[in-house]
């Protein structure tokens, strides 16, 4: 049996105990954002690793909200339905642009590109979407930004990189066009991609408030981060209240407890979500630092 080296034993403590410095690192924020959600204000600071008070206080004047399960739906509809939008943009459009054969896809690229670093402006493109039609929709949350440049070109990379072109012209041998070659060839290699362009593309969807801060006037069509945002402001402290310390008090205790437990509401499907996709993730990672 081989025997390891005293300075092999010592080169794997030194990297497990760098691996558990970096976990802890990470993960604690983490957990302490979920005790401070359950911990009474007041002894936040004494908190470490157990909940010193504990109180649900924050989580019941979120969940008393009839507008959070309303913010729950529309951001549900806007991931998946802009996510569905996505996909069924970028997936066709690089494989397009993999394709060899295809004419002026470098200059194509390139005005992709610049769009990376250059934008028309808030006010050219609210306008833009005015003009459409689609203030206070639910389009104007899904359609503005139907495809990523940077996804785009992860999709190029990953299909130039695993499709070769000897099987496309073994296909053409056999009578298949362009486009059942992508449905029934293509695709079907590809469900390592298209899971990761649900995991980024719906991650943004989830995530974005700005669109909705800008486009959309009706509450009930506001996503969960703005409902979110909605009850942090309602439990801060107004002007009437500055002469009634104790209604001050209680509502900045209110309101440091809704602050933290928005942050696990609104981040609680993303976590459940991840661990199923994080291979997935890596992979993306990769692909995206190979030169298309």
């Amino acid at each position: 049996m081989f025997k390891r080296s005293l300075a092999d034993i010592w080169f794997d403590r030194v990297n497990m105990l760098l691996i558990l410095t970096g976990l802890a690192i990470i993960v604690y924020p983490l957990y302490f954002v979920v005790l401070a959600s359950v911990t009474d204000p007041g002894a936040v600071q004494m908190t470490l690793f157990w909940p010193e008070k504990f109180s649900l206080e924050g989580y019941k004047k979120i969940l008393d909200s009839d507008n959070l399960w309303v913010g729950y739906k529309n951001s549900f509809v806007y991931a998946i339905l802009g996510t569905i939008i996505n996909l069924c943009l970028t997936l066709p459009a690089a494989y397009a642009l993999s394709r060899k054969d295809m004419k002026g896809r470098s200059t194509i690229m390139l005005v992709i590109t610049f769009t990376m670093f250059f934008s028309g402006g808030l006010i050219p493109t609210y306008l833009t979407v005015k003009e459409l039609g689609l203030l206070d929709s639910v389009w104007a949350m899904v359609i503005p930004n139907a495809v990523g440049a940077w996804n785009l070109i992860i999709a190029r990379t990953f299909f130039q990189s695993t499709i070769p072109d000897e099987l496309l012209e073994a296909a053409k041998i056999d009578g298949c066009s362009d486009a059942k070659f992508f449905w029934k060839m293509v695709l079907p290699l590809s469900q390592a991609l298209i899971a990761i362009m649900v995991l980024f593309y719906g991650v943004a969807h989830w995530n974005s408030y700005f669109n909705a801060l800008i486009y959309l006037r009706d509450q009930e069509l506001y996503p969960l981060q703005l409902v979110l945002r909605s009850i942090l402001i309602e439990n801060q402290i107004s002007n009437d209240m500055m002469t009634d310390l104790s209604s001050m008090g209680d509502r900045l205790r209110a309101a440091e407890l809704i602050k933290y437990g928005m942050i696990i509401i609104a981040a609680l499907p993303l976590l459940i979500l991840y661990p199923f996709l994080q291979n997935y993730f890596v992979k993306g990672v990769m692909i995206g630092s190979i030169k298309g």
